[in-house]
């Protein structure tokens, strides 16, 4: 018998925009008074999404305690909503992910690592068009946690996906606990307006390494002198890979309509009738998902889907260019120093060596490849940058003197806080520190993985000048 199923919407949107899915559902075998639509407060300022979370929890207990809601259940999100439900789920059931009545989570276009547009949202534009009704609030406090590489990423993934050296183990996603899947399309809008905010290897909305709920997460201390102890890999706590399916066709907004019957999803962006079907299909595949060996085989055949879509770019469809299907990757960073103070200003470059050599293949890399570089809004100490891998593997490596290693490089420097402190060196002005980050085909150092999250915490050495302290003696 299907299990009663929770869909959960995203940041502006309400539940009316999933009544096309309910009734897909309901075409396939599951009841109306088994689907439950979720609303909740998006767009006024004061509202987080932990305080969404929060609220999802008090709901859910209280329906479970009258007999609403059966002891498991599966929940359907979109976009913001992957973060309302994780925010539930890592804190309602902290420490206790088998007790979670939720059995499968199935993401539609998850904003689980953040979002370019929340950005947009926050500014004179993101007010005017979404704002107009609602007193001109567009959720301030939500679009901070939205944010590319927000404070609240960096501490819900390491709630749920990763845990950084010293944490305590736990898992949320597991074979006795939750099994989440993401599905996301890779096809930006295809209507005139919103063509606006388009992103290649996005949905127009959310970017496929920011949808992935695999995450890498990495420490990079500049105290260390060798290599092998500079890096510092986190831990995953994921018991196996989550599934991810990324579709050619499916826009952020079509994505919650796998029949697109509703007249905005009708996008005419050309697809065979298996792509149209496609979304539906995994939908109730991961419904029917009923054991964790199930769910490792799917990952599996998700997996080839995707690569099957990126593939794509050697002959896109009519209508769509080759890099809608590249495959990218984004990098979140965090500077901090010696005392974990957050280190606002400094600057990040990228290499195929230590000398810097190479330039044209380096004037390639920084033109096509790293196409994208966000500071955060709310701590200027965290970086968003935007890595075309399609082009990092097929273009820049190739351009490398014959010979040279496919490696990745990363220097760092940062503004002196002022005239007694710099970093790295006392005494030289520009003073760096230098990191190879990838190493293409050996996978161990591959470190940088495509449709991927980075979360990279980058510690430099804070050096007092030699006028900060001294020792006279007595005359």
């Amino acid at each position: 018998m299907p299990r009663q199923v929770l869909i959960i919407h995203g940041w502006s949107d309400t539940s009316k925009s999933f009544v096309a899915l309910g009734q897909f559902l309901s075409a396939n075998g599951y009841q109306p008074k088994l689907i439950w639509l979720g609303d909740y407060i998006s767009r006024d300022d004061d509202v987080r999404v932990e305080d969404v979370g929060i609220r999802m929890a008090e709901v859910i207990d209280d329906m479970l305690g009258r007999g609403e809601l059966d002891g498991t259940f599966d929940v359907i999100v979109h976009s913001t909503g992957g973060l309302v439900a994780r925010s539930w789920l890592t804190t309602r059931y902290r420490g206790q992910a088998e007790q979670c009545p939720m059995k499968r989570l199935i993401m539609l276009a998850p904003a689980n690592h953040g979002s370019k547009l929340a950005a947009t949202g926050k500014s004179l534009l993101g007010r005017v068009v979404k704002g107009y009704d609602n007193w001109f609030q567009t959720g301030q406090s939500m679009l901070n946690d939205l944010e590319l590489s927000s404070p609240y990423q960096w501490e819900l993934s390491q709630r749920d996906v990763l845990a950084a050296p010293g944490a305590q183990a736990g898992r949320c996603y597991s074979a006795n606990a939750v099994w989440p899947f993401v599905i996301v399309g890779s096809h930006p809008y295809a209507s005139m307006l919103r063509q606006i905010v388009n992103e290649d290897g996005s949905d127009g909305t959310v970017r496929v390494c920011a949808a992935n709920l695999n995450a890498c997460g990495v420490t990079i201390d500049f105290r260390e002198i060798e290599e092998q102890r500079m890096m510092r890999v986190w831990e995953s706590r994921l018991d196996c890979e989550v599934p991810l399916a990324v579709l050619p066709t499916r826009t952020h907004g079509s994505i919650v309509d796998p029949e697109r019957t509703v007249g905005a999803n009708r996008e005419d962006i050309a697809e065979s009738p298996e792509e149209q079907a496609e979304l539906g299909r995994l939908v109730l595949e991961a419904l029917a998902c009923e054991s964790f060996e199930d769910y490792r085989k799917l990952q599996g055949r998700w997996r080839d889907l995707s690569e099957r879509t990126a593939a794509r770019r050697a002959d896109p469809p009519q209508g769509s260019s080759r890099e809608f299907f590249h495959q990218y990757m984004q990098v979140n960073t965090y500077v901090i120093d010696d005392h974990g103070e957050p280190v606002p200003d400094y600057f990040l470059e990228f290499f195929s060596n230590t000398t810097k050599a190479h330039d044209d293949a380096n004037v390639y890399l920084h033109r096509n490849v790293i196409e994208d570089v966000k500071k955060n809004s709310v701590n200027a100490a965290l970086r968003n940058l935007y890595f075309d891998r399609t082009e990092l593997v097929e273009g820049y490596y190739p351009r490398l003197p014959a010979g040279t290693p496919p490696e990745l490089y990363m220097s760092i420097s940062a503004a002196a806080p002022g005239r007694n402190v710099a970093y790295f060196e006392r005494e030289k002005v520009g003073a760096e520190g230098k990191v190879r980050v990838h190493l293409e085909g050996d996978k161990p150092k591959r470190w940088l993985q495509r449709n991927t999250t980075h979360y990279v915490q980058i510690i430099i050495p804070r050096r007092p000048s030699a006028e900060v302290f001294k020792l006279r003696r007595l005359p």
